[in-house]
């Protein structure tokens, strides 16, 4: 009995190019996303203390 590999160089190095795509995206989503939090964190502080780019003049 002969068992045949369906996972050709070919193939294989088709799936790392992939799963190297798909990792990227991710690393870059979450890097948006990161960015995205420590903004708003930085919208936070400067309201609550009046300064940033948002001075709380009314006190």
């Amino acid at each position: 009995m002969e068992i045949s590999s369906s996972n050709t160089p070919t193939q294989s190095s088709a799936g790392v190019e992939a799963i190297k795509k798909a990792t990227e995206t991710q690393e870059r989503d979450a890097l948006k996303v990161l960015e995205s939090v420590t903004e708003e964190s930085r919208k936070d502080v400067a309201q609550k203390t009046g300064l940033g780019t948002n001075l709380n003049l009314a006190g």
